[in-house]
């Protein structure tokens, strides 16, 4: 079920709902994904969530298209 999104998610800013609707993600990551940007001040580029376990390289690619950091 891949979900079409009309806007791009930004990963430093977006509630765990949100994330849950790229493709991929569950409660687990999105989880991981706020935890990470807590500690870390945020992501500085999308290419950072390949530091989430669970997001590879090519799950990151599917993603890419999706997220955003920008305000």
């Amino acid at each position: 079920n891949e979900i079409k999104l009309n806007r791009k998610i930004n990963i430093n800013t977006a509630y765990a709902a949100d994330l849950m609707l790229l493709l991929g993600i569950g409660e687990v990551t999105a989880e991981k994904i706020i935890e990470y940007r807590e500690k870390n001040n945020g992501f500085n580029k999308p290419e950072d969530l390949i530091k989430i376990k669970g997001i590879g390289d090519k799950k990151f690619e599917k993603l890419k298209p999706y997220i955003t950091v920008e305000p």
